[in-house]
């Protein structure tokens, strides 16, 4: 007798991954984008398409989870527990917040909500060396969750978030650290009850001075082809990684993430002239996840794919180096 056993269900890599749990349970959800494979230490994200219905509101064991609505459709959305009661009309950089440890009440959603940002920050983006100012761990609890609010700015932020999930870029992940920070501090100085002091006064105010950017930059250049962030890159200049962002920016002109972007994008144009390695090689090597994002991110800069690139720019070197033979 000819036994088949039944083969389990092939798992689409194209498929983007969960990596938030909350928002999912009830009703019509669909994920859209997630930064589960982007290796994020600073925030975990996803883009949902969250259909009407009832679902559980519960918060992430330790992070500050941050929902924002990016686009608004005038859904009525209201989240009830214990002495709360809030109904919020959703629209565009509609935010909710939800703490640490929550896990005791409903979201009822009259219509269906096609893009909403989840953001988990976990309790290490709110100490004062990140956001720049004195604050004691009494700010997480101090966050208020009870009732949603419209913000321009973490709307942004929100929406920065998911283009760099949408289109990988060679700086993303320094890109994502500074989007954390921005929305940590907002998020402490707009929304917390907690006092906080101005920030602290840096020599970093004045620049960095010729040596510590010297090494700074050496360092960057050091490791284009390894991880770069901005913790790593601060320890280097001997500031704090809100000190460090401010003063290299002075410095220098571009944020930390865009100068490595401009260095990358120069390094994988040298690597594709010398000829001898792979597209998916050279992606990998430059911090993308895979060659699909790399071909997007350098066509986008440059206008011509990495191979015409390399076949056209390889060739004209190939030229010159022959007439300088003969």
């Amino acid at each position: 007798m000819d036994v088949r056993l039944e083969q389990p269900p092939a798992v689409n890599r194209n498929e983007p991954q969960p990596c938030c749990d909350s928002w999912t349970a009830g009703g019509q959800t669909k994920l859209v984008l997630s930064s589960k494979n982007r290796g994020w230490s600073c925030l975990s994200a996803e883009m949902r398409y969250v259909g009407k219905g009832v679902i559980p509101w519960r918060g992430a064991l330790s992070d500050i989870e941050v929902c924002v609505d990016v686009c608004g459709n005038g859904s009525l959305v209201t989240r009830s527990a214990s002495a709360i009661q809030d109904s919020t009309v959703a629209f565009r950089n509609t935010v909710w917040l939800t703490p640490p440890r929550w896990n005791e009440g409903s979201i009822a959603i009259a219509g269906d909500l096609p893009e909403i940002m989840h953001i988990h920050l976990p309790p290490s983006q709110f100490t004062p060396g990140r956001l720049g100012l004195d604050v004691d761990k009494s700010v997480i609890g101090a966050l208020r969750y009870d009732n949603a609010f419209r913000d321009p700015l973490l709307g942004e932020i929100a929406r920065a978030v998911a283009s760099e999930l949408q289109d990988e870029t060679s700086a993303g992940r320094l890109l994502v650290e500074s989007l954390a920070n921005s929305m940590a501090a907002r998020l402490v100085q707009t929304h917390s009850g907690a006092p906080t002091s101005q920030p602290t006064v840096s020599a970093s105010k004045e620049g960095l001075d010729r040596r510590r950017l010297a090494r700074v930059l050496d360092y960057i250049e050091a490791n284009l082809e390894g991880d770069l962030t901005l913790d790593g890159m601060a320890s280097i200049a001997c500031l704090s990684r809100y000190h460090f962002a401010r003063a290299f920016k002075q410095a220098v002109g571009h944020s930390p993430h865009r100068y490595v972007s401009i260095r990358r994008l120069d390094r994988a144009k040298a690597l594709l002239m010398q000829g001898d390695r792979s597209l998916v090689d050279i992606a990998l090597t430059l911090s993308f996840s895979d060659q699909a994002s790399f071909t997007r991110a350098f066509r986008q800069a440059t206008g011509r794919a990495p191979g015409q690139y390399r076949r056209e720019f390889g060739l004209r070197q190939h030229d010159s180096s022959s007439a300088a033979i003969r």
